[in-house]
C-alpha cells in the first residue's frame, strides 16, 4: 500500500496527494509495498531501491545509513500480536532533500498515530522533527506495552496461585520471550539515537537533517524514554525469570510430595496383603479353628497402624 500525504502550511491539515502531483515536504507511507509501488517511489524521489527494501527484512536490526542524497534510519517498533504475544518490527524512515519516506512490512500503532485526526501535532515538511516524533512514539509505545506485560504477569501469577496449570507457565514464557525481543530492539534503537544526536555537529548533512533547538530537545527526550524503557525491560525480565524458576520449583516439589504420599500408601497397603498371604497358605495354623480370621485382621490392623504412625512422624504424609 502506498499513500502520499502533506501537511498544510497554514491550517495544519493533512492532505493526500497523487504520486504524479508531488509537493516538497510530502510524506510517502509504504506498508507492505509491492514491487511496482517501490519502483514508483524510487523513481519519484530518485533514491536506490536497496534503501527502500532495507526495512522489508523482518530480521533487520536498527541502524543508520548515510548516502549522498538521503539518510536511512531503521528502528524496531513494538507490535502486539495477541493478548500475551508481542514482537518487534523494523520501520525504515528515509529522509531526502524534499521528502520523508516510511517503509514497513505491516501497519502498526506507530504509523497509525500519524493520521488526519492528529494532523496538527506534526508537520510532514519539518523532516527532522517528524523523524524524531516517530522515534518518540515508538519509545512511548514500548513503555505502554511493558506496563501491559506487567499487569498480565500479575494476573497470571494470581491464577497460578489458585491452580498450577501449564497454560499459565506457557503464557509467562511467551511474555519472557517478548521482553527479550524488546530488550534487544531497545539497545539497538539507543545506538541509532545516539548517532543521530552526534549528526547535529555535521555541517555536511545540514541539507538532509537540520536540527533546531526544539528538535534537539525532542531527540533528548526520545533518548531518555528509550533508556527508561530499556531499564524497565531488564527489571521485568529478571522478575519473570525468577517467577518461572520459582513456579517450576513449586511444581517439582508438588510432584515429589505426591510421589512420597503414594510410596507411603503403598507401604501401608502392602502390610495387610503380606500377612493375609502368609495365613492364606494351605498349611495348618494353630488359631485356624478358633476365630482365626479375627486374629489375623487384628494383627494386620495393628501392624498397619504402627507403620502409618511411624511414616506420619517422619512427615511422609
Amino acid at each position: 500500500m502506498l499513500q502520499v500525504y502533506k501537511s498544510d502550511c497554514y491550517t495544519g491539515a493533512l492532505r493526500e496527494l497523487a504520486v504524479d502531483a508531488l509537493e516538497k515536504g510530502a510524506w510517502f507511507n509504504l506498508v507492505n509495498p509491492t514491487v511496482a509501488e517501490l519502483n514508483i517511489v524510487a523513481a519519484a524521489v530518485n533514491i536506490p531501491m536497496d534503501i527502500l527494501k532495507a526495512a522489508l527484512d523482518e530480521e533487520e536490526r536498527s541502524r543508520t545509513e548515510i548516502e549522498d542524497d538521503c539518510i536511512l534510519i531503521i528502528t524496531n517498533v513494538p507490535v502486539m500480536r495477541t493478548r500475551v504475544s508481542y514482537d518487534t518490527l523494523p520501520l525504515g524512515i528515509v529522509l531526502t532533500r524534499d521528502y520523508v519516506i516510511t517503509v514497513c512490512l505491516e501497519n502498526n500503532e506507530v504509523l497509525s498515530e500519524f493520521n488526519c485526526n492528529n494532523a496538527k501535532l506534526f508537520s510532514t515538511f519539518k523532516k527532522t522533527r517528524f523523524l524524531f516524533q516517530f522515534l518518540y512514539k515508538s519509545a512511548t509505545l514500548y513503555l505502554k506495552y511493558i506496563r501491559q506485560i506487567s499487569r498480565l504477569t500479575d494476573e497470571i501469577e494470581k491464577q497460578l496461585h489458585r491452580s498450577m496449570k501449564n497454560e499459565g507457565l506457557f503464557q509467562l514464557l511467551e511474555l519472557q520471550k517478548a521482553l527479550t525481543y524488546f530488550n534487544a530492539s531497545l539497545r539497538s534503537n539507543g545506538v541509532v539515537m545516539e548517532k543521530l544526536l552526534r549528526l547535529r555537529s555535521n555541517n555536511n548533512l545540514q541539507y538532509l537533517i537540520k536540527m533546531f533547538e526544539e528538535d534537539e530537545d525532542l531527540l533528548e527526550d526520545v533518548i531518555i524514554e528509550n533508556k527508561q524503557a530499556q531499564e524497565m525491560v531488564e527489571m521485568y525480565s529478571r522478575i519473570l525469570t525468577g517467577m518461572v524458576e520459582t513456579f517450576a520449583s513449586i511444581i517439582s516439589n508438588n510432584l515429589n510430595m505426591v510421589m512420597k504420599f503414594l510410596a507411603s500408601m503403598t507401604i501401608i497397603m502392602a502390610i495387610p496383603t503380606m500377612i493375609s498371604s502368609f495365613f492364606g497358605m494351605n498349611v495348618v495354623i494353630p488359631i485356624a479353628e478358633s476365630h482365626g480370621f479375627l486374629y489375623v485382621s487384628m494383627i494386620s490392623l495393628a501392624l498397619t497402624s504402627v507403620s502409618a504412625f511411624v511414616l506420619w512422624k517422619k512427615n511422609m504424609f
